[in-house]
């Protein structure tokens, strides 16, 4: 016996990875529905070897179906998301709504599947951001190991991250630079981002940091250990599809980099690519397409008493949002649902 799932922003990038993500892991599913704007209403989307027609998420009535993933912006997710979870319909959160609500677990399942059952304090799970799931995947089995004191973390993180406009921009502008006349304006982001890099992702805080940065350390916290320091600096670069992370860790105990490569290589959901040659580490074209974090680029740092490098990549339309939701889902129904 399966479950009825529905699929809530099933025309985006991030909604249409989730369809794909289902099929492919054969995620048991009696019933599928796609939901999407009244605008795009109708419009096809595949799921497998199946075509789907979006349903009108405004009318949709949630009662009688299992899990409700959802890949909208956090406006629409305020008014949708309560209304599906008071009908029933566990709801797996993409937006960043419910990351940091107390009653509402954050998971990774790599790293806090127990955390799942809390769900039954408001029928919703929150899906954590890109580049923090990543991160936390690679973290987690080291932490375990040595117990990490500090992370310092520079991300390198692709346009894709901000839905299709920005990936139309960064394509737009790139032929642009060769055809003249047909130079292409920035309009998603504040500078130009072909062949440039941005330096600012989200809004800017008052702290100086960008609220990008603030959700990976409050993410890291909640998802891994509260006393953990993270700071992170989080950049925009012309990369279609991929986040990159170059990751500094501290540990309470030395842990050398030849065991922390054992480590990783032992870990779930973590490849280790990792040649000291050239071309023997993992970039993010390379990761497009696959389900795993990619770690590459291990080696001590010399600097402090118990410190390691690491080079982190992933896609992000799939670790960092579709198949963590999708994993969140299996999570859920063998140690909660159990129809599958």
């Amino acid at each position: 016996m399966g479950y009825k799932v529905v699929v809530v922003g099933a025309t985006g990038n991030v909604g249409k990875e989730m369809l794909n993500i289902l099929a492919e892991r054969e995620f048991p599913v009696d019933e599928i529905a796609a939901l999407a704007s009244r605008k795009s209403m109708g419009t096809e989307v595949s799921f497998g070897d199946k075509t789907l027609r979006t349903k009108d998420l405004d009318t949709f009535d949630f009662t009688g179906w299992d899990i409700a993933l959802f890949a909208i912006g956090s406006d629409a997710t305020k008014v949708y998301a309560p209304r599906a979870a008071s009908q029933g319909c566990v709801v797996i959160d993409n937006s960043s709504l419910y990351r940091y609500d107390p009653d509402i677990p954050l998971i990774v399942p790599e790293v806090n599947a127990d955390d799942v059952v809390r769900y039954k304090n408001k029928n919703i799970i929150a899906n954590p951001n890109c580049s923090t799931a990543q991160m936390v995947v690679a973290l987690k089995p080291l932490h375990d190991r040595a117990c990490i004191k500090r992370v310092v973390v520079s991300t390198y993180q692709s346009v894709s991250g901000t839905g299709k406009e920005a990936m139309d921009e960064l394509w737009n502008q790139t032929k642009g630079m060769y055809v003249p006349g047909q130079e292409v304006a920035p309009s998603v982001y504040p500078k130009q981002i072909a062949f440039n890099v941005i330096p600012h992702i989200d809004v800017f805080l008052d702290s100086g940091g960008t609220k990008e940065e603030w959700k990976m350390v409050a993410e890291t916290k909640k998802i891994l250990d509260p006393k953990i320091k993270v700071t992170a600096t989080c950049v925009r670069v012309p990369v279609f599809v991929g986040h990159s992370e170059a990751i500094n860790i501290e540990f309470e105990e030395y842990l050398d980099w030849e065991e922390a490569t054992d480590i990783l290589r032992e870990a779930p959901g973590v490849l280790v690519i990792d040649k000291r040659e050239p071309g023997g580490y993992m970039t993010p074209v390379e990761c497009v397409g696959e389900y795993a974090t990619y770690v590459s680029r291990i080696r001590q740092d010399e600097t402090i008493e118990n410190g390691l490098n690491l080079w982190c990549v992933s896609d992000n339309l799939r670790k960092g949002a579709a198949l963590n939701a999708v994993q969140i889902a299996e999570v859920l129904g063998i140690r909660c649902l159990k129809k599958g």
